[in-house]
């Protein structure tokens, strides 16, 4: 899998499919079920460190997992998130970028809007590929008062379709939309010719993005209303993932229930 197929894929309208891997085992589990994107979430604070947020992942964190799951995928488009106040200034991005691009990345992915624009700049003018992050922002979830569904209001919405067109101009080539109405989702993924990955974002997106773990029903905590799991009626992981694949392609996954 290639960057510009995720573009060949909005253009045609086949949906992408991202599911969250932290080790080579279920990397290449997903890789071998033709999963098109796998992402090394800084997810891994909660479910493989046990953290209440994601603030305590490292850069080291990021390498180490990155390095593993590289170590496995033969077709599938591996991203790695860069985790809290690894993007700082501009020159801090883009040498801790080329450290995940140098342990198997092929795409970085960093949350925020404008307020990083420096940030994608040295990226994209150093050719570093980028998916950005919209919506609700797990490394900001403090500051956005917890995990709520972000772009409700006239204000708000503006904001992120605003942020959205000012990323595509700054070379990014593909945008997470977590935890946002439907409606504005799809505002979103009219308004750009980048593909959007939507996790809590309605079926409109250009794909669908779930934490490994909440799709096979490995969650100890509180389960958001956007996750499915896809073990119930499949005798196996590989069943689940088949089947993950299959909602998504088809559009019968997120229904309305697990949209906002």
């Amino acid at each position: 899998m290639k960057i510009s197929d995720l573009k060949a894929f909005k253009q045609s309208g086949e949906k992408i499919t991202c599911l969250t891997a932290y080790d080579a085992s279920f990397a290449k589990m997903f890789d071998q079920c033709s999963v098109d994107v796998i992402l090394v979430g800084d997810s891994l604070g909660n479910v493989i460190q046990g953290g209440e947020n994601t603030l305590g992942v490292t850069m080291e964190d990021m390498i180490y997992h990155t390095q593993s799951v590289s170590k496995s995928i033969q077709d599938a488009l591996l991203i790695a998130d860069m985790p809290y106040q690894s993007y700082d200034s501009a020159e801090q991005t883009l040498e801790n970028a080329q450290r995940l691009i140098d342990a198997g990345a092929q795409m970085v992915k960093f949350e925020g809007g404008r307020e990083h624009e420096a940030s994608f700049e040295i990226l994209q003018a150093n050719g570093v590929p980028v998916c950005g992050h919209l919506g609700l922002q797990p490394q900001s979830v403090i500051e956005m008062g917890g995990y709520k569904v972000q772009g409700r209001d006239d204000e708000s919405a503006k904001r992120i379709i605003d942020d959205a067109l000012a990323l595509e101009s700054w070379g990014v080539q593909t945008l997470v939309l977590e935890c946002v109405p439907a409606e504005l989702a799809k505002k979103v993924s009219q308004a750009i010719s980048i593909p959007t990955i939507g996790i809590g974002a309605g079926v409109d997106c250009d794909g669908q993005v779930l934490v490994s773990y909440d799709m096979l029903g490995i969650n100890t905590g509180h389960m958001p209303k956007f996750v499915k799991n896809f073990l119930k009626g499949n005798s196996d992981i590989q069943g689940a993932v088949n089947a993950f694949i299959d909602a998504v392609k088809n559009q019968s996954f997120p229904g309305d229930e697990h949209s906002y």
